[in-house]
């Protein structure tokens, strides 16, 4: 079954950066568009970056532009999103996802970004 498995999230100071990655199974990740979320309490689960399955089209939420890259490695079936610049507001549980499996949701990564 479809499986995402994230992880690299924690705790880091305002101006900081992580990398978070997501191990993908269970499909056919190289022809699969990708994406991050994130959910902060209280709020609704956004989108922040989303790939397509070669790399060629890579798109951004405003919120992160500028600040933040997706990748993938194909051959290790895996997804990551490096962040840099790190602000108060990226605090969120973040989420990798296939939007071709609507119930492929892992059980996310806690990012905290405080002094």
């Amino acid at each position: 079954q479809v499986q995402l498995v994230e992880s690299g999230g924690g705790l880091v100071q305002p101006g900081g950066s992580l990398t978070l990655s997501c191990a993908a199974s269970g499909f056919t990740f190289s022809r699969t568009t990708m994406s991050w979320y994130r959910q902060a309490p209280g709020k609704e689960r956004e989108l922040v970056a989303q790939i397509s399955s070669l790399s060629i089209s890579r798109d951004y939420a405003d919120s992160v532009k500028g600040r933040f890259t997706i990748s993938r490695d194909n051959g290790k079936n895996m997804v990551f999103l490096q962040m840099n610049s790190l602000k108060p507001d990226d605090t969120a549980m973040y989420y990798c996802y296939a939007p071709k499996f609507p119930e492929s949701w892992g059980q996310g990564t806690q990012v905290t970004v405080s002094s």
